[in-house]
């Protein structure tokens, strides 16, 4: 994929979901009287206009395709007719002000719900089970008497139904306590208790990085199995001038055996060379090819051009439930609820110092999902959008003026003082929000580009 893909799916997946969020502040607004002048869909010199409605409100289509933005008539922009004083967002009352200010994020969350449901009720829910894989000698994990194949049931008590349910309530107990209880049942069916604790100070710094929680706690969950079997070739790459076909079954990168296809990415990965020897069987004969590698991946990546075949999960590792209407709207607001929840969690932590800002990702990273959740297919996209709908209506009530979340603790204050507070205050306020803005989009960004240098 290119830097152009990434760019293109970051536009339509921010920008539409910028859209969401006005429409909604614009939808609230006139429903309550308040005389809204503009709602724009881009930013920029209008290309289009169009007055709708008794108020003659200007819809406008503008060339940047980044969002959009609704003006409301605020006799601080400007002179007001007389009219039309009582319909400034000024002039109505704050209860209201409030409704409208957090009517934005509402439409996040409401068009992430309503997504999750079509989802869960098309598709049911699908859970994958919390099952130990490799447990790493000597880690946090193996002193614990943590064993490969152990289903984990629960942590502190909390039921664990699946992976996520883990891996967040693991983290949670072990950055604030240092330690978690577990219980788990053996491949014979017994259960038992056992406590992970992380004493060692750079371990529990290490922690702080969440890219890699269990390797530093010592184990991984079960993983499909995905044979070493090529897929497809893609056109015009170094496998395809070498002859690859789809189902030649790899054997050997450069003389070393490959046991599934994540063996042969870490070998093309981990080598030195310019080329790689592949030995592999095609209709019961083996054969050898020496296969160049590529490295015109936008991140560096090493490529041979092969794609895998589907992965093949352990019996009962992925539990399906098909879900009623019902049940389906139930868990896509539970779900809704766990990623909101998990993201103030986050965020706490890294106020706490507890995890790292290294964590907090920009529009660099945020493109690359983009680009690479539109590749993996509509579902993938479509969960995509779900999460970072979360994350535009979650950052935008945090308590920072120039956000959402700041307006209204200004409208609030104004409620219950009974009147407005100063100008000077508001500037004041105005400030310290660019300012920290500015500080965490800036941390973001150095995030991104350090990632992508190293």
């Amino acid at each position: 994929m290119t830097l152009i893909w990434y760019a293109l799916w970051y536009i339509v997946a921010v920008g539409f979901l910028v859209i969401v969020h006005e429409f909604g502040h614009f939808w609230v607004a006139q429903r309550l009287g308040f005389k809204v002048l503009r709602f724009s869909i881009g930013f920029g010199k209008p290309l289009l206009r169009k007055p709708v409605g008794r108020d003659r409100t200007e819809i406008v289509l503008a060339p940047i395709p980044m969002g959009g933005y609704v003006k409301m008539l605020d006799e601080r922009e400007g002179p007001v007719a007389p009219a039309d004083l009582n319909r400034s967002f000024t002039r109505r009352p704050p209860w209201q002000r409030i409704v409208v200010l957090f009517a934005g994020p509402a439409a996040n969350v409401l068009f992430a719900v309503l997504v999750l449901w079509g989802m869960f009720w098309v598709n049911g829910a699908t859970d994958s089970r919390p099952v130990v894989g490799d447990v790493t000698l000597s880690s946090v994990a193996a002193r614990a008497g943590l064993r490969s194949g152990d289903d984990i049931l629960a942590v502190n008590g909390n039921s664990a139904t699946d992976q996520r349910d883990v891996v967040f309530d693991l983290l949670d107990s072990i950055l604030a306590r240092g330690s978690a209880e577990l219980s788990v049942r053996d491949v014979k069916g017994a259960s038992r208790t056992l406590i992970l604790s992380v004493t060692d100070p750079a371990q529990r710094k290490r922690l702080s990085d969440l890219s890699d929680l269990l390797g530093v706690i010592g184990f991984q969950f079960e993983q499909p199995v995905i044979p070493p079997v090529v897929g497809e070739v893609q056109k015009n790459s170094p496998a395809a001038r070498a002859g690859l076909l789809p189902g030649d079954r790899v054997l050997a990168v450069d003389g070393k055996p490959v046991r599934d296809f994540t063996d042969i990415i870490q070998e093309v990965s981990s080598t030195s060379s310019p080329a790689i020897e592949l030995r592999y069987s095609r209709a019961g004969a083996e054969r050898s090819v020496r296969v160049t590698i590529s490295r015109a991946a936008p991140d560096g990546q090493k490529l041979i051009g092969v794609l895998s075949t589907p992965a093949q999960y352990p019996p009962g590792l992925m539990v399906h439930r098909s879900l009623s209407p019902t049940a389906a709207l139930g868990a896509a607001a539970s779900e809704a609820w766990e990623l909101t929840a998990m993201q103030g969690e986050l965020i706490w932590r890294m106020v706490l110092g507890q995890v790292s800002l290294k964590n907090l990702s920009g529009p660099i990273g945020i493109a690359e999902v983009a680009g690479e959740s539109a590749e993996a297919g509509v579902a993938s996209f479509l969960s995509f959008l779900v999460l970072i709908s979360l994350v535009i209506a979650f950052f935008n009530l945090l308590p920072i003026p120039l956000l959402d979340g700041g307006q209204i603790v200004f409208q609030a204050a104004e409620w219950v003082k009974g009147s407005p507070l100063s100008d000077r205050t508001q500037a004041f306020g105005q400030q310290v929000g660019l300012a920290l803005l500015a500080l965490l989009l800036g941390v973001a960004i150095f995030n991104d580009v350090t990632r992508q240098l190293g």
